[in-house]
């Protein structure tokens, strides 16, 4: 397992009121819930968090908001994924100078299936742009959403460019084998999985460990495979796995607004129901399937 990111740093979800206005007092509160309840740190601005719906503006705010608030440096991982990579350079830039070291970055996607050697050099842009002989820049492989990856190849070309900068991969392409193979191929770095389920196996592979959506609402959870992969209980595999089928109750549900949802319920707060256009929040019924699902789970919540 490689040292420079390793554990649990939930995606965070991020509060917005009913006009889309980023919430920064309830979300810094809720990344203080997270770090209260096990996790070794937050993802900013990450594909759960709406990242790219924010101004750099807003995200810049936010990060200091962060700080100030008593979340220290060391603990947070800021996206700077945007559709220019000069904003990903400033956010990073702004970051790096905030102490904020610990970065994930999706190369642009609004161009549909770039060259390989194109997304390459836009990664080395930004770590040329940001300047930080200590950056520890993860490299954000999401092809449902970027539609590309990071092929074996473009990591070894990232690493050698830039050795010590770019230090890992966070995996959210959702299958266990390409995780597998990113944690047995390049044990030297950090491969932390998006995907709840696969958290344990990828860990014993050599992976270290996981930023992922489902840590919002049942970080105990998430944090007890973490700690132990080797031997997690039946029941909470189980519980992992019922919490993540609410995210398909009903068809074609945004997975942010299930999140959303379910972090409602759980601290009785409905502000969290809200999201920023283009998302929107569920439908009545489909809000009440996933109500009813997590109701359903009992006392297992209480261990969440």
């Amino acid at each position: 397992m490689n040292p420079d990111i390793h554990g649990l740093w939930p995606a965070l979800l991020l509060p917005v009121a009913a006009d889309g206005t980023l919430d920064t007092t309830r979300a810094l509160a809720h990344a203080k819930r997270m770090l209260a309840a096990g996790c070794d740190g937050v993802t900013l601005f990450g594909t759960t968090g709406e990242g790219t719906a924010f101004t750099v503006a807003e995200r810049k705010a936010l990060l200091e908001i962060m700080l100030g608030g008593g979340i220290q440096a060391s603990q947070i991982i800021v996206t700077t994924t945007a559709l220019a990579l000069g904003d990903a350079i400033e956010l990073g830039r702004h970051a790096a100078r905030l102490g904020v070291r610990r970065q994930m970055f999706m190369p642009p996607f609004y161009f549909n299936q770039p060259r390989e050697a194109g997304v390459i050099e836009s990664v080395s842009q930004v770590v040329r742009g940001i300047d930080d002989d200590q950056l520890k820049l993860l490299l954000y492989h999401f092809p449902a959403m970027s539609t590309f990856g990071f092929s074996h190849e473009a990591i070894a070309e990232l690493v050698r460019r830039h050795p010590g900068q770019v230090i890992g991969v966070k995996d959210s392409g959702g299958s266990l084998e390409h995780a597998l193979a990113l944690a047995r191929a390049f044990p030297e770095l950090s491969i932390l999985t998006g995907s709840e389920q696969h958290v344990a196996e990828v860990m014993r592979a050599g992976g270290s460990g996981s930023v992922n959506g489902l840590a919002n609402v049942a970080p105990r959870l998430m944090a007890r495979v973490i700690r132990n992969p080797h031997e997690v209980s039946p029941a909470d595999s189980q519980l992992i796995l019922s919490l993540l089928a609410l995210l398909s109750v009903r068809p074609n549900m945004p997975f942010v607004g299930v999140y959303k949802q379910m972090l409602a319920e759980q601290t009785g707060d409905a502000m969290w129901l809200n999201m920023r256009a283009p998302l929107n929040p569920l439908d009545p019924s489909e809000a009440q399937a996933v109500r009813d699902g997590f109701a359903a789970l009992g006392a297992q919540l209480e261990t969440i």
